[in-house]
C-alpha cells in the first residue's frame, strides 16, 4: 500500500511539473506572441522608419555660392575646387595631437594649419569634419589615400572655395565670406525649418560686405542625395538626388577699373571716396582705404594677419565709407546756402561784410590765413568759403532750424545703401544733446556748425548722396551697389536700383545759384590749380576739417602736429555742370587743405569718367604721394589701365615675323 501511495504522489507531482512546463512555454509563446503584435502592428511605422534610415543616408549637397560682377562684367568673386585634408575629432582613437603629428609626415602640415585647426576645435565642433590642410596637390591626394587605413575618423573632401581674384581691390565693398561660428549657428535656430534645411552641409556664410547683404541670393539652395548604406556605413548604391540650386549672380553699378583707380591714386594714404550717379542712386565706385584681402578669411585667417589687420593704427578693417565719421567742414557751406535760401533768412544777393573775424558771446571766431574778406554775397561766399558769412548764417538760422533743413539732404540718418552696418553719423539739435549729455544747448555752440565744425560729424557716403541731390534739383535715391541680380537658373534679370524717394522741393533758382557758385571753386577758388585746362565744366567744394580740437587761442600748425592729429582733406564734387552724371565726396585723413588732397582725386575720377582716360605713369606717382595738382604727363586711355593680375594685349605688330 506503501509503494502505491508513493507511485500516486510521484505521478502527481510530474504532472505538476509537466503542467507548470506548459505554462511557462504557453506564457513565453503569448509573450513573445504580443511582442511580434508590438513590433509588427503598434510600432510598425516607427521601426520601418529607423530600418530605413539605417539602410538610407541623406547627404546635403552643397549648392554653388553665387557669383559677383561688376558693372562691365568683370568677375569680383567666385568659386573653385580643391581638396582638404579633414578630421572628425569624435571619430579619433587615442591622442589627437599624435595622430596629427604622424599624419604630418604624409602630407605636409603646416604651424598655421595647426593653429586654424585648434581656433575651429575651440568654437565647440568636435562632431563636424575640420580641415587640417587646404588645397592638396593630387600627389597629396594619392599619397594619403595609399595610407588612409592609418587613420581612422581622417579623410580627404572635395569642397568648393570662395575667389577673389583681384585681392585687396574693393575690399570693404565686397566683404568676405567665413566659417559659420557657434554664434551664428545658434542664431540659426530661430530661422524657419526651411532656412535651416537649407544650410545643413554648409560651412560658411556672408560676413561682410556685400556677401552679409545678399547673403539670401548667393547661397543658393542645398540639394541632397540619398545613398544606401553598408551595416559599417558605407555608401553602396545611390538612390536617388535632387540636385542643389546655385545662388544668383549679383551684377554691381561699380566699375571695378575705376575703383582700381582711386585705390591707386590715394597710395598708402588713409580715407575714402563715394561716387554717385545722381540719375539713379547707382554706387559708380566705393572706396574705403586701407583695404585687406578678403581671401584672408575664406578658410579662416590665422594669427599673424588677424593681428596685423586688427592691431594696426591704420585700421583696414574699419569701412570708412560706410562707418568712419568726420566734421565736413566747409563742404558744409553749400547746403547752408540753400538752407538760408529755402527758409528766406538770406537771398543771393545780400552783402555780408567778412571782416575774418566774427564776434559772439565774448568769443571771436576767426578764419584761415589766406583768406581774403570783404563784401560777401552767396555765390563769393561759397568760391572764396567764407568762414564769416556762414558763422552769421547758423547763428541766424539757429540749431534745430539748420537740423530741420539738412535733415532731408540725408545728413544724420541712415542712407539705406545696400550694406549692413552703416552709421548715422550726427546732425545736432536742442533735443539730441539733451538726450545724449543731459545738457541744454548753448548758443554759442550754433556758430561752429555754420562752417562744418562743432557737433557735425557725417559719412563720406551722405557727403555723396546729399551732394547728388543737391546738384540733381532734389532727385532722391537709395544709393545702391547691386544693379541687377541674375537668375542664372531660369536665366531672368531683375533690377533692384534706382530706387527713388519723394523728391525735395528745391527751386530751381536757388540750386542754380549753389551750383554756381560750386562752378566758382573750379575756376576761382581754391580748386582753381587741380582742374586748370579740364575740358569738362564741374562743381565742387573743398574742406579742411579738424581732426581734434584746438584750445581757445591756440592756432593752427601742421609742421608742429603729429601726422594723425592734422586736419582731413575734403572734397565734394559733380560734373558735368549742366547735366550732372556723377557726384562724389572724397576725404583723405590728415592730409590738409582739402584743394591739396582730395581735389586731385575728384578731378581724375572726373576724366576717367568723362574722358576715358588714365593719369600718366608720371602723375600716378605724384599723385601716390599727395604732390600733384592738374595732371602733369600724356594720359593713357582708360583701356590701358589693367586690374591686379591682368596681362596687356600685345600690340597687333609684336608678333608679326619679318
Amino acid at each position: 500500500m506503501a509503494l502505491i501511495r508513493d507511485s500516486v504522489q510521484e505521478l502527481a507531482r510530474y504532472r505538476l511539473r509537466v503542467w507548470a512546463a506548459i505554462a511557462l512555454v504557453l506564457l513565453c509563446f503569448a509573450l513573445l506572441i504580443f511582442r511580434l503584435f508590438t513590433l509588427q502592428v503598434l510600432r510598425h511605422e516607427d521601426l520601418l522608419a529607423e530600418a530605413e534610415n539605417n539602410r538610407v543616408t541623406v547627404l546635403p549637397v552643397t549648392p554653388n555660392r553665387g557669383l559677383i560682377k561688376d558693372r562691365n562684367g568683370v568677375v569680383l568673386a567666385s568659386n573653385y575646387s580643391a581638396y582638404t585634408l579633414e578630421i572628425t575629432p569624435t571619430k579619433i582613437q587615442g591622442d589627437l595631437d599624435a595622430m596629427i603629428d604622424r599624419l604630418a609626415e604624409v602630407v605636409e602640415i603646416q604651424p598655421k594649419d595647426r593653429r586654424r585647426f585648434q581656433r575651429l576645435l575651440a568654437d565647440g565642433k568636435r562632431f563636424d569634419s575640420l580641415p587640417i590642410r587646404n588645397r592638396l596637390s593630387d600627389t597629396e591626394v594619392a599619397r594619403f589615400t595609399a595610407r588612409r587605413w592609418e587613420f581612422p575618423g581622417v579623410d580627404v573632401q572635395a569642397r568648393l572655395f570662395r575667389q577673389y581674384p583681384l585681392g585687396e581691390v574693393g575690399s570693404h565693398l565686397l566683404g568676405y565670406i567665413g566659417r559659420i561660428n557657434t554664434k551664428e549657428r545658434e542664431a540659426m535656430l530661430d530661422w524657419d525649418e526651411e532656412a535651416q534645411a537649407n544650410y545643413r552641409g554648409t560651412d560658411h556664410i556672408g560676413k561682410l560686405g556685400l556677401e552679409q547683404a545678399y547673403e539670401a541670393e548667393l547661397h543658393g539652395i542645398t540639394g541632397f542625395q540619398r545613398v544606401e548604406t553598408s551595416a559599417g556605413g558605407r555608401a553602396v548604391r545611390n538612390l536617388g538626388h535632387r540636385a542643389p540650386t546655385p545662388g544668383n549672380t549679383l551684377k554691381l553699378s561699380v566699375d571695378i577699373k575705376l575703383q582700381h583707380l582711386v585705390e591707386e591714386l590715394f597710395g598708402d594714404r588713409r580715407g575714402a571716396l563715394v561716387a554717385l550717379d545722381p540719375r539713379n542712386g547707382e554706387v559708380l565706385a566705393f572706396v574705403s582705404k586701407p583695404g585687406f584681402d578678403p581671401n584672408l578669411f575664406v578658410d579662416g585667417i590665422d594669427s599673424e594677419n588677424w593681428k596685423a589687420l586688427n592691431e594696426s593704427l591704420d585700421k583696414p578693417l574699419l569701412n570708412r565709407a560706410l562707418r568712419g565719421t568726420y566734421p565736413p567742414g566747409s563742404t558744409y557751406k553749400p547746403f547752408m546756402a540753400m538752407a538760408l535760401l529755402n527758409t528766406g533768412t538770406r537771398d543771393a544777393d545780400k552783402i555780408i561784410n567778412d571782416t575774418l573775424v566774427y564776434h559772439f558771446g565774448g568769443r571771436a571766431f576767426g578764419s584761415p590765413s589766406g583768406e581774403r574778406g570783404g563784401a560777401m554775397n552767396m555765390r563769393r561766399s561759397i568760391v572764396e568759403s567764407s568762414n564769416v558769412y556762414y558763422y552769421s548764417a547758423a547763428n541766424e538760422l539757429g540749431v534745430d532750424r539748420i537740423h530741420a533743413q539738412l535733415q532731408p539732404f540725408g545728413f544724420g540718418r541712415l542712407t539705406d545703401i545696400d550694406l549692413q552696418g552703416e552709421v548715422t553719423g550726427v546732425l545736432p539739435s536742442q533735443e539730441w544733446k539733451q538726450r545724449r549729455f543731459k545738457q541744454k544747448w548753448y548758443p554759442g555752440e550754433t556758430i561752429s556748425l555754420g562752417i562744418g565744425q562743432g557737433y557735425n560729424a557725417f559719412t563720406v557716403l551722405q557727403m555723396a548722396s546729399a551732394t547728388a541731390t543737391l546738384v540733381s534739383g532734389g532727385q532722391r535715391f537709395k544709393p545702391r551697389l547691386v544693379r541687377e541680380i541674375e537668375d542664372v537658373v531660369r536665366h531672368e534679370t531683375r533690377r533692384v536700383s534706382a530706387d527713388a524717394l519723394t523728391p525735395l522741393p528745391l527751386k530751381p533758382e536757388h540750386v542754380a545759384v549753389v551750383k554756381d557758385g560750386l562752378h566758382g571753386v573750379t575756376f576761382q577758388g581754391t580748386g582753381t590749380r587741380v582742374f586748370a585746362g579740364a575740358p569738362y565744366q564741374s562743381g565742387g567744394k573743398t574742406g579742411t576739417a579738424q581732426a581734434v580740437g584746438l584750445r581757445a587761442g591756440q592756432k593752427y600748425n601742421a609742421a608742429l602736429m603729429e601726422e594723425r592729429r592734422r586736419d582731413h582733406s575734403w572734397y565734394m564734387a559733380f560734373a558735368p555742370l549742366d547735366e550732372p552724371k556723377v557726384a562724389l565726396a572724397v576725404i583723405v585723413e590728415n592730409a590738409g587743405f582739402g584743394s591739396a588732397a582730395a581735389a586731385p582725386i575728384a578731378r581724375r575720377v572726373f576724366d576717367y569718367l568723362l574722358l576715358g582716360q588714365v593719369p600718366s605713369e608720371e602723375d600716378l606717382a605724384l599723385m601716390k604721394e599727395g604732390k600733384a595738382m592738374a595732371p602733369v604727363g600724356k594720359p593713357r586711355p582708360a583701356s590701358e589701365w589693367l586690374l591686379p593680375g591682368q596681362v596687356a594685349a600685345p600690340s597687333p605688330a609684336s608678333g608679326a615675323s619679318r
